[in-house]
């Protein structure tokens, strides 16, 4: 059975793909900003700020070792809520575009 060709030059000029492009690169982009912003602030802050990363928060555990420990529930949260989002807006556009490219 031959396989369906795909006039990818119409596709890329679609709104339904523009927006789906536009919608996932701006969601994408401010979240790679704040990822990256929130990853240099350990290093930067325990370079600049050793004063503040030494706080004891309970017992021998820092404020320097809960900020390290965040980074991974942040980045899970950041994970979860990007799931979230492709599937109610990033899946249903896609679903619209191949609807329509496919009539």
């Amino acid at each position: 059975m031959a396989e369906k060709q795909y006039n990818w030059a119409a596709i890329a000029k679609n709104p339904k793909f523009i927006e789906l492009h536009h919608k996932k690169s701006a969601f994408l982009f401010g979240w790679w900003i704040f990822s990256s912003v929130y990853y240099f602030l350990l290093p930067i802050g325990a370079a600049y700020a050793p004063g503040l990363f030494k706080i004891k928060i309970i017992s021998n555990i820092n404020f320097g070792y809960i900020f390290a420990l965040s980074q991974f529930f942040v980045s899970w949260g950041i994970a979860m809520y990007y799931a979230h989002v492709a599937n109610k807006d990033f899946d249903r556009l896609t679903r619209e575009l191949v609807e329509e490219v496919s009539k």
